[in-house]
């Protein structure tokens, strides 16, 4: 089997996928001074949109009729998964740690169960069942930083709520990918959604530039911009969508998990972040509730 035939595997393609987007939370982090977070998110798409727009080109044709004809599902995909998720991302990064928000992103995969269960008609198995309370508990965890007297005196990290924001919307974005239009080409699909997020985005930038944020064009900021914008937006959404139109947004949504291995040593690398013992108890939490939920029943 070549390289290529090899990179080309749905499961290749997810694993490149989420090492990409772990270092997306390390570039939110990391430059959370220089490059405000609607900035970062519309400059991101912004480039994003430049790379594909030569692959889309050719299959132009079908945009217009494409839109038309299914608006309402290209706008909900637009605005959850390209101005959504990230944004709310990036926001939360501002507050809480890069560690703590790729532990709470983790929890993806549980909330994906929950939505199949209250939008779909998905009947829930009672192991699925568990494994939602036992991941629900990890988050509980993290969010509280093993002080449970957080809780009571509901004194959270707001920037863990903006994160836990992000994974509803990303989750429904996945979920909501089996009803997009299958005539369109993968590059024409998404360079409407970028287009449709960075329309999304405009007025929020707008708003942030008039409240003084601006960015400090460092080269470092720049070249983090141009990381997210080339390889966790493009190269991580034609991936992403890719292996979801071949293995399915649940088993796609179980990669997940590999962020909150990825994301920790490149936080520790370059942001100097510590894991805590709370961050290893919410992850095991977490990961078992995964692995409970989606185990297969022996009948």
């Amino acid at each position: 089997m070549s390289l290529r035939t090899r990179l080309a595997h749905p499961y290749a393609l997810l694993t490149l996928t989420v090492l990409f987007w772990s270092g997306n939370w390390v570039v939110g982090r990391g430059f959370r001074g220089d490059v405000p977070p609607v900035a970062l998110a519309f400059w991101r798409w912004v480039i994003a949109f430049g790379c594909v727009l030569p692959f889309a080109w050719p299959h132009r044709a079908q945009c217009l009729p494409a839109l038309r004809a299914h608006w309402p599902i290209l706008l909900a995909l637009g605005l959850f998964g390209v101005a959504g998720y990230n944004t709310l991302a990036y926001v939360g990064l501002q507050f809480t740690t890069a560690t703590n928000g790729v532990l709470l992103n983790s929890f993806i995969p549980i909330v994906i169960i929950g939505l199949s269960f209250a939008f779909f008609g998905k009947r829930l198995a009672w192991h699925e069942v568990l494994g939602v309370a036992v991941s629900l508990s990890g988050v509980t965890v993290v969010v509280a930083h093993g002080e449970f007297a957080r809780l009571a005196a509901l004194s959270f990290n707001i920037g863990d709520l903006w994160i836990m924001a992000s994974v509803l919307v990303w989750a429904l974005y996945t979920l909501l990918l089996q009803f997009r239009p299958a005539a369109l080409h993968p590059m024409s699909l998404l360079w409407l959604l970028t287009g449709v997020g960075i329309i999304g985005l405009a007025p929020f930038y707008a708003w942030e530039l008039a409240s003084g944020r601006m960015i400090h064009a460092t080269p470092a900021a720049l070249a983090g911009m141009a990381y997210t914008g080339i390889f966790p937006a493009f190269l991580g959404y034609v991936f992403w969508n890719r292996a979801v139109a071949q293995v399915g947004g649940s088993v796609a949504g179980l990669f997940i998990h590999i962020m909150p291995v990825a994301t920790p040593l490149l936080s520790a690398i370059f942001l100097g972040e510590v894991p805590h013992l709370y961050h290893f108890a919410g992850m095991a939490l977490i990961l078992g509730g995964i692995l409970v939920a989606t185990r297969r029943s022996k009948a």
